[in-house]
């Protein structure tokens, strides 16, 4: 009976520690899934507004396409740039909460960085050409649209900052030890990080309220002396 006992105390030390491990494991492994679907979520919203900005694009290009001798280059870079960023999207106005590879790729994610900027370039480079058509200052649709942009781009500066911060959540827990064992074993890894491109850490400046610029003050008045 003493060997039995001793045996079946092991046996039940040996369980008790799967059971321990075991459940340990579960649920790591389930603040992981919870952790990256937190990730899924905040990249979608990200996604949703820049999605919101591709769609309002066309309106603009057809607005300022009505004012007369404009720069037709600068219309077909906007167009362009558009045009790419299409290409890149993970998924291409899919509905919000649809998965996307884009975190899980770092490559992806800078190559979609990459467009985003380009398009954002483009548009800074049309609103400048804007400046020399002074009836656009006045057309309503023009200045619907300012409203539209800017608030899409504040959007996207925000919604990407969270997402990163999202990030950074997932990442600090699947490289800690010992749940990095679980993430490896369970197939987590690292998010990519929006880290956009050289001049992206600050949304485009979006105005079309092109008022009269304050006159120039007037040249001082010449000195009089005797002589």
């Amino acid at each position: 009976m003493g060997r039995v006992g001793l045996l079946l105390g092991c046996l039940g030390a040996i369980v008790l520690v799967l059971l321990i491990v075991g459940g340990w494991y579960v649920g790591t492994r389930n603040h992981f899934v919870d952790l990256d679907q937190a990730v899924q979520r905040q990249w979608a919203q990200v996604e949703n507004d820049y999605q919101r900005r591709y769609d309002l694009i066309p309106n603009l290009v057809r607005t300022v396409q009505g004012a007369a001798n404009f720069e037709k280059s600068t219309l077909e870079a906007v167009v362009d740039a558009r045009a790419r960023v299409g290409q890149v999207q993970m998924p291409a106005g899919g509905p919000p909460g649809t998965q996307s590879n884009l975190p899980n790729d770092p490559n992806a994610m800078a190559q979609f960085a990459a467009a985003q900027q380009n398009l954002s370039g483009a548009l800074s480079r049309l609103l400048v050409v804007v400046e020399r058509y002074p009836e656009l200052k006045s057309n309503q649709n023009f200045l619907e649209q300012q409203s539209q942009l800017e608030g899409t781009e504040n959007r996207i500066a925000v919604e990407r900052k969270r997402y990163n911060d999202e990030a950074e959540r997932f990442n600090a827990a699947v490289l800690k030890f010992p749940a990095n064992l679980v993430a490896n074993m369970s197939g987590f890894k690292p998010k990519a990080y929006f880290r956009g491109v050289q001049g992206s850490a600050q949304a485009p400046e979006v105005n079309f309220n092109f008022g009269n610029a304050p006159a120039p003050a007037p040249a001082p008045a010449p000195a009089t002396g005797t002589h």
